[in-house]
């Protein structure tokens, strides 16, 4: 296949032993918005260590997220298939990413996940996806997808303003893009890494009769 098809992420790094109260979804998927103007390759970020700007047009891509160890199985399981998964570290949501961009990936292989861990993917710089300093590629992104749930959650725990109905909800929310760069799917926070695969695949199953 001639095509790029990329998965990229909200990725909370400090998300295991914090109680949230669950929301029930309405949709645990959204098809995105047809007729979406614009792309993602429009787009870039700052790597972690900021010594780079990557624009995204140089993936031709798709956006993903859950745990760290799932990312890397993800990512190595789908790379064959043009997959490519990156990681956006976020700390609007029950401050769970306190760490500075030089922190955060000792924090991944000592604490947590720890055990050694090492992502397999690219991490950009941490910033917001809400509110009024939220990274403009989320602004793009949530506008060209529904929400997955009616709730925002609780205040207390969300640390943005102004709150909007298409703000992300929560660490782990999914977006795929797909390798034109428009927004294909989004996915509710608590649906497993295995479903959203089933999701990706079933999607990429369009190009394998062109």
């Amino acid at each position: 296949m001639n095509w790029q098809f990329q998965a990229t992420c909200l990725f909370p790094l400090f998300l295991i032993g914090f109680c949230q109260e669950i929301l029930k979804p309405q949709m645990v998927k959204m098809d995105c918005n047809k007729g979406v103007t614009g792309t993602i390759y429009e787009y870039g970020a700052l790597t972690l260590s900021g010594e780079e700007y990557i624009q995204f047009k140089k993936y031709a891509v798709d956006l993903y997220c859950p745990l760290p160890t799932e990312l890397n199985a993800l990512q190595e399981e789908l790379k064959h298939l043009d997959v490519i998964v990156l990681g956006f570290p976020c700390n609007q949501f029950g401050k769970q990413e306190p760490g500075k961009n030089s922190e955060i990936l000792s924090g991944l292989k000592y604490v947590r996940p720890g055990g050694g861990f090492v992502p397999n993917f690219q991490l950009f710089e941490k910033g917001d996806v809400n509110g009024e300093k939220e990274q403009k590629v989320f602004t793009f992104l949530k506008n060209s997808c529904p929400p997955t749930s009616e709730l925002l959650g609780s205040s207390k725990q969300l640390f943005w303003e102004p709150m909007k109905v298409h703000d992300i909800r929560w660490n782990f929310e999914k977006f795929l893009v797909g390798p034109d760069g428009v927004p294909v799917m989004r996915w509710f926070h608590q649906i497993p890494v295995s479903t959203v695969k089933l999701d990706i695949l079933e999607y990429l199953k369009q190009f394998d009769t062109q």
